[in-house]
């Protein structure tokens, strides 16, 4: 589990869309750990939950392939790569600069376009290949679009779980329902790890106010940003800046320097957090206050992944509860459309050379079937190619 994740750590690039892209064409196509039906429901379900999407997907697989020592190595192989590298970055190691390393880093973007590209064709072909969730992931794309952020993305799956309740009953297209390697605790632990995630959210800043060490107060600062942000790592950074900048913690100038250090790494943009935590003006900080901040961000997801899924275990094989994940997933086949097309397409794509490079990277993926990693450095070398014609 940790050198399959460690793996995807280094190579995954392009934000969380891309990284679902990514877990989806190593864990579903090549090691067949999950079906495709398994894996739209848990992502179905990280969408839900406040926190990095990629990461809790991550860390359910771990859960669901072996046990909570697989959640912590499947975290800890994702993560340490970018984590590492941004907390170097804070320690003064230099970035790659000029037009080839802006070619570099632009050449990772169309990357992802390939990986998103390919993971929604896979996934509509099963969870999208009828008329009515063929339709409903359109709409759910529209309505993305229509209201744009966390209020859209939920809306849609929101519709999506109505429609699928009212009008896909009794639907066989998914096949039975997928049932992963059974989770290795159940639902009263389950429910202790619910009341222990409420517990420090409520506790830690009350502790924090009354404890004379900074520690506590940048732990609960932290698991507040991990436990209370929907819509991914983009969305954390300014709940960051309030938390960081105004309080003195850390310039704006180190605030922004490591922002766009964030850019240009693989993995979660939540470890930014790590970069964070290592340029602090006062202790703790350096390598204990970046692994500080890292565990208090990410916290939160592991109680919130280990609590909930015991419950959607139990729910997710009931009549009216696949009746409504069949819509639900559609609608999330309909979110990773919207998302090929902005941010992935807007922010990769702007000339016919990059539309060449992303062709050929989907050829490399589904003809070829090459790993997404070696992929990945073709990317990165046509767009430092392309940069310095």
């Amino acid at each position: 589990m940790l050198a399959a994740f460690l793996r995807l750590g280094v190579t995954s690039f392009g934000g969380p869309v891309a990284h679902l892209g990514y877990f989806r064409q190593d864990v579903v196509e090549r090691r067949r750990w999950l079906d495709e039906r398994a894996y739209a429901d848990l992502v179905a379900l990280c969408q839900f939950l406040p926190g990095p999407a990629s990461s809790q997907v991550g860390i359910g697989i771990g859960l669901y392939r072996a046990g909570i020592p697989g959640a912590f190595a499947a975290w800890l192989g994702f993560t340490l790569p970018s984590a590492l590298a941004l907390a170097l970055f804070a320690a003064g190691v230099e970035r790659l600069g000029g037009a080839t390393g802006a070619g570099w880093l632009h050449g990772l973007k169309v990357a992802a376009v390939a990986v998103v590209a390919l993971a929604v064709w896979g996934m509509a072909g099963t969870m999208a290949n009828d008329r009515p969730r063929a339709t409903l992931a359109i709409v759910s794309a529209a309505l993305v679009f229509a209201v744009p952020g966390v209020a859209g993305q939920l809306g849609a799956i929101l519709l999506g779980g109505l429609v699928g309740a009212l009008l896909l009953r009794g639907g066989t297209a998914d096949g039975a329902v997928a049932t992963p390697s059974p989770l290795r605790h159940g639902w009263k632990l389950g429910g202790a790890f619910i009341v222990l995630f409420f517990l420090l959210l409520i506790g830690l800043p009350i502790a924090a106010s009354h404890w004379p060490d900074r520690t506590l107060a940048v732990a609960s600062a932290f698991y507040g940003a991990g436990s209370l942000v929907f819509g991914g790592g983009h969305v954390v950074l300014p709940l960051l800046r309030a938390m960081v900048v105004p309080t003195g913690w850390v310039g704006d100038t180190l605030f922004l320097a490591g922002y766009g250090a964030a850019q240009a790494v693989p993995g979660p943009l939540f470890t930014f957090a790590a970069y964070l935590g290592f340029v602090l003006d006062a202790p703790p900080n350096g390598w204990a206050g970046a692994a500080l901040c890292l565990g208090a961000i990410f916290l939160p997801s592991f109680l919130l992944v280990f609590g909930v899924l015991p419950f959607w275990e139990r729910l997710r094989g009931r009549p009216g509860a696949q009746a409504a994940l069949r819509g639900v997933n559609a609608a999330v086949v309909g979110l990773l459309l919207a998302a090929l097309y902005d941010p992935v397409w807007k922010s990769a794509i702007s000339t016919a050379g990059d539309f060449v490079l992303a062709g050929a990277a989907l050829v490399l993926l589904a003809i070829w079937k090459l790993p997404p990693w070696l992929v990945v450095i073709f990317c990165a070398l046509g767009g430092a190619g392309l940069a310095s014609l």
